[in-house]
């Protein structure tokens, strides 16, 4: 299991570097879809924390907690250090992961922590960040997001 979270964690951030790539060309990085909803650049922060809550608390681990930088280097750089994060993720996996989704305390079973919370989030942030580009008019496809497409 940890191996496909991990693949899945690591293709993520690449599209989160990506769509940040697209997102800074075109002076989108404080773009959002509502007023009540994150920037861009709050969700590829988001993408890349959950890119770590996802893989990390497999080893046993836990995701560091900083304070944003949410510039564009200082998101670049947080994407490549979760990249190093990931890649030296190891130990023993628990049996269930306690962790809190917003103000909720959560116990999960591995499987459940996976594929209800850690993997979800993580597509959710990155899927918010590709629609405000798609809402502010950049003509970008799902070849974009997921990066395997091609049309």
């Amino acid at each position: 299991m940890k191996d496909v979270v991990l693949r899945s964690a690591l293709h993520a951030l690449d599209r989160a570097e990506a769509l940040l790539s697209i997102a800074t060309e075109h002076d989108m990085l404080e773009a959002r879809l509502a007023p009540d909803m994150w920037t861009l650049r709050q969700q590829i922060w988001c993408a890349t924390g959950f890119a770590q809550r996802a893989v990390l608390p497999l080893s046993g681990g836990t995701p560091p907690d900083t304070e944003p930088d949410l510039t564009h280097d200082g998101l670049v750089s947080a994407i490549r250090g979760a990249r190093v994060a990931l890649a030296s993720a190891e130990g023993p996996m628990p049996e269930r992961i306690a962790h809190r989704a917003g103000e909720a305390t959560l116990n999960q079973s591995v499987p459940d922590y996976v594929a209800t919370f850690a993997l979800p989030n993580m597509w959710f942030h990155l899927s918010m960040a590709y629609a405000i580009l798609r809402a502010g008019g950049i003509e970008i496809g799902k070849a974009a997001f997921d990066g395997l497409h091609a049309y």
